[in-house]
């Protein structure tokens, strides 16, 4: 589905062209085309590919639904996936996907499942006109600037669920609930390490090296990009570091917990040990058993019974185990 197409001459936005028409500003000096797309079918893209001379390869590649980021090259142009990460009504984060099509005097941007919207990019190089006259380059960094933008939240979340959890590691009877918790921060800095992971590798390209063509001269502003993916990937790497921790940690007060209920068994079970000997002794059915023919016999042996239990108890008691 075709979101907008617009024109632009040095940096200043000269309107809406039909797509039809696009193609006639693409080469001409000073000019833009920027069009955008939201789940396009795969002949929208082929008859793209035609109009704007695009690579087979890259819109072939744009039909697709890609796991992780990536940068393909063919050419003049670029080809660049990103992942955008949302937390659902469930808090699980889940992620759609924005591709990037570059090249000399032309932008094309293609959203795949997802409801989150650019229009706040456009504006943001509207409002900078001789940026936006640097041409497809520069709109490329301003979408991958949101997109890392849009990480920040998401990673303060994560950062804040951690710390809540931390709260409550070594409340009694809350190891367990504890566990699951983690195991389910874990998977979703998981997510968010896919998609931050991939781009910080193929960021490092637009800046040193063979640098692309349609984003020579802007390597100051992917620096900025690469400095921001490299801070959010070092906080995912110590949320994932204090995860592995506290899961360590958790497990261990799981077996503690676990050993106090097995001493506290333990402990009964020897009070009433006891009990079972002394019956299991006087029960015996020998003639000769002198005990089994006094007075006082049956409350003699109730008293030692009870009395040895109260002090097994006393001494279980005074070591911890009840």
């Amino acid at each position: 589905m075709l979101v907008n197409c617009v024109a632009y001459r040095d940096g200043v936005r000269v309107g809406d062209v039909p797509v039809a028409e696009a193609h006639r500003y693409i080469g001409q000096p000073g000019h833009l085309v920027w069009l955008g797309l939201k789940d396009p079918a795969p002949d929208e893209l082929e008859d793209l590919r035609h109009r704007f001379g695009l690579h087979p390869l890259a819109a072939q590649e744009a039909c697709k639904e890609h796991e992780r980021p990536k940068l393909n090259e063919y050419d003049d142009d670029l080809f660049v996936v990103m992942q955008l990460v949302k937390a659902g009504a469930d808090g699980a984060l889940g992620h759609s996907q924005l591709a990037v099509l570059a090249g000399p005097g032309y932008v094309i941007t293609v959203r795949a499942h997802s409801k989150q919207g650019f229009e706040i990019v456009r504006d943001r190089c509207e409002r900078e006109p001789k940026l936006l006259a640097l041409g497809s380059g520069y709109v490329l960094y301003a979408l991958m600037d949101e997109v890392v933008d849009r990480y920040v939240p998401i990673l303060e979340r994560l950062q804040a669920d951690l710390e809540t959890i931390d709260e409550h590691i070594f409340t009694k009877g809350a190891a367990r609930s504890n566990l699951q918790r983690l195991y389910e921060l874990k998977r979703k800095a998981l997510v968010l390490e896919h998609a931050v992971g991939s781009m910080l590798q193929f960021t490092g390209k637009f800046q040193g090296g063979r640098v692309p063509v349609v984003c020579q001269g802007l390597q100051p502003y992917y620096h900025d990009i690469l400095d921001h993916l490299g801070r959010i990937d070092s906080a995912l790497n110590t949320i994932r570091e204090s995860v592995a921790t506290a899961i360590t940690v958790n497990l261990s007060l799981v077996t503690i917990e676990e050993g106090e209920v097995t001493k506290r068994l333990a402990a009964w079970a020897a009070i009433f040990a006891v009990a079972t000997a002394f019956a299991g002794i006087w029960g015996m059915n020998f003639e000769h058993m002198p005990e089994l023919k006094f007075a006082y016999g049956y409350p003699a042996a109730l008293a030692l019974i009870v009395g040895t239990a109260a002090v097994l108890w006393w001494r279980f008691r005074k070591a911890g185990w009840l």
